[in-house]
């Protein structure tokens, strides 16, 4: 295997145009090999601007270019699983957008389909969790440096009325909780390790666009609680604080820190706290960096797959204790 693995983007979403093209572009060992879209001008235009000389006007011409190591899919969620599975049929590693797909059965699906293709990589591209500022916080956490873990609090939310867009059309997999509240579960079950017991939501959904637009919940687990909301009606925020029995951890930016200057933490103990700053980063050439090395060097992905079907039963769940009007066991 080569040392450098060559991407091909399936798409030309904001995410994949703000963030992970340039990522990729600014990686260690990855390059942007070829660029796709439904609309070929658009595929054209996108690649140009990066001074790339390699694009194709369907999903289905990258997935048959054989130079191609790796595929990125920022496709809208209704389409991650099928499209996965079909880059796996062509013999692609796949690194696919959170949430992994619309459901933990369709997710299962795309987990069947990798066991038919062992020597091939897939991972959901949560790239907060490859971020220093997470692993120095996990790190904190497991060695009891600010007790035990009884809480956490986080939120994520933003402002996005347009009927177009991709978060307010219920069949592509919009709506809050698939968009943004998948980070503060991810995060709850990266803290601690383990799953959540039971599960207690609210959600309010939108007359006009049936998704969810604000979603409160209290995960359960069997050391503590995390209590979160998420939000596509609400102004820009995001935060997350941990609370120990001892001190707690708190983010300035939790999921997307800052690429041009550190990023920092503060952990408090009594009346001490201390800053803790991190060198300037990207977490998505970081991600980008570590999926590469684990096809190059034939080890796991830094997230198994089956981390991101635990996080969608977390969602279904939520949204059945919505509809139940009651706390749901998972």
């Amino acid at each position: 295997m080569s040392k450098t693995i060559k991407w091909g983007i399936m798409g030309t979403a904001h995410i994949a145009t703000e963030q992970v093209i340039p990522a990729i572009l600014n990686s260690q060992y990855g390059q942007v090999h070829a660029i796709a879209s439904r609309h070929i001008q658009k595929a054209q235009k996108v690649s140009e601007h990066f001074g790339n000389k390699v694009w194709y006007g369907s999903y289905e011409e990258l997935l048959a270019d054989d130079d191609i190591d790796a595929v990125y899919i920022p496709l809208p969620n209704h389409l991650h699983v099928q499209w996965a599975i079909k880059a796996l049929e062509a013999g692609k590693h796949v690194l696919v957008e959170k949430p992994i797909g619309l459901s933990s059965t369709e997710a299962k699906k795309l987990l069947k389909a990798t066991r038919r293709h062992p020597h091939l990589k897939v991972m959901e591209a949560f790239m907060y969790r490859h971020h220093p500022q997470w692993i120095k916080t996990k790190e904190l956490v497991d060695q009891g440096a600010i007790g035990d873990i009884k809480t956490i609090q986080s939120s994520f939310s933003f402002f996005e009325d347009d009927p177009k867009s991709i978060v307010n059309k219920k069949e592509w997999g919009g709506g809050s909780l698939m968009d943004i509240g998948c980070y503060s579960i991810s995060l709850s079950r990266f803290i601690y390790g383990s799953e959540p017991k039971s599960i207690a939501a609210i959600i309010d959904y939108h007359p006009e666009f049936k998704v969810d637009v604000l979603a409160s919940g209290i995960l359960e687990f069997e050391q503590g609680t995390s209590i979160f909301f998420s939000s596509t009606q609400l102004a820009d925020n995001q935060q997350a604080q941990i609370f120990g029995t001892k001190g707690n951890i708190k983010f300035e930016w939790p999921f997307n820190p800052p690429t041009d200057k550190p990023s920092k933490i503060w952990v408090t103990i009594g009346d001490d706290c201390k800053t803790i700053e991190f060198e300037t980063c990207n977490q998505y050439s970081l991600q980008a960096d570590l999926f590469a090395l684990a096809i190059i060097n034939n080890t796991p992905v830094p997230t198994p797959l089956e981390d991101a079907i635990y996080n969608m039963m977390v969602i279904e769940k939520m949204e059945e204790s919505n509809k139940k009007g009651q706390r749901i066991t998972m």
